[in-house]
């Protein structure tokens, strides 16, 4: 398993998710390319939470020649995918590719970058949009955002998820790459939620953004500035 626990999360070690994010964070990796790697890369975490984090059971299984016993994997209906609007639309495209069957539901989160940072570290964040299913106490949930900052966003994202559900199974924070203090935060604030991410990058800067983390997502993937 690739999955390794770290102090603030769990992060995601394996070669190809390693090997997509450095690509991602190049600065020559043009829209299209980045587009695609993001697709690529949510796959990848989606299949590192089923073997991780799913269980499996035993089942008949009838081949052309006789009956044997194989392995399912239990739950695969009972996922839901929370798309933070809009840098994780590509992330979560390819989480549907290893969760096809999953409910899904969006959430149009922004930080106020004019607002800035306050003391705390944290910025202030606007919810323009919530559409989510019906989450019950079967449900593996995974909050996807390929970056976890400050984690004012996310923050803000659990606070409707957790009000909203019925219960869950399981609840994921899924990122690309996290900065210690964002995970510090979310982990303190929401200590129900396991944390994953492909890196745990080196710090903040002034601005609220991870160093040296790979730009802004959703101006690199959707070529808006």
């Amino acid at each position: 398993m690739t999955i390794e626990d770290r102090d603030q999360a769990k992060l995601i070690t394996h070669a190809l998710a390693k090997d997509t994010l450095s690509r991602l964070r190049d600065v020559e990796t043009e829209q299209v390319a980045f587009r695609k790697g993001l697709v690529k890369l949510g796959r990848i975490c989606g299949y590192e939470v089923i073997d991780g984090a799913m269980e499996t059971e035993y089942v008949p299984v009838e081949t052309p020649l006789e009956e044997t016993t194989g392995e399912r994997v239990k739950g695969l209906d009972d996922v839901v995918i929370i798309n933070v609007l809009r840098a994780a639309t590509p992330f979560v495209e390819g989480l549907l590719k290893a969760f096809p069957r999953a409910k899904q539901g969006v959430i149009s989160a922004g930080r106020d970058e004019e607002a800035g940072m306050d003391e705390s570290g944290e910025f202030p964040i606007t919810i323009d949009y919530v559409k989510l299913p019906e989450i019950t106490e079967k449900d593996t949930v995974i909050v996807a955002d390929p970056m976890l900052a400050t984690g004012s966003t996310i923050s803000a994202v659990l606070d409707h998820v957790i009000d909203e559900a019925d219960g869950y199974e399981n609840l994921f924070v899924l990122s690309a790459v996290s900065a210690p203090d964002g995970l510090i935060r979310v982990g303190e604030q929401f200590p129900e939620a396991d944390l994953l991410t492909v890196s745990i990058d080196d710090e903040l800067n002034e601005e609220g953004f991870i160093l040296p983390g790979l730009g802004d997502a959703g101006d690199r993937a959707f070529r808006t500035t």
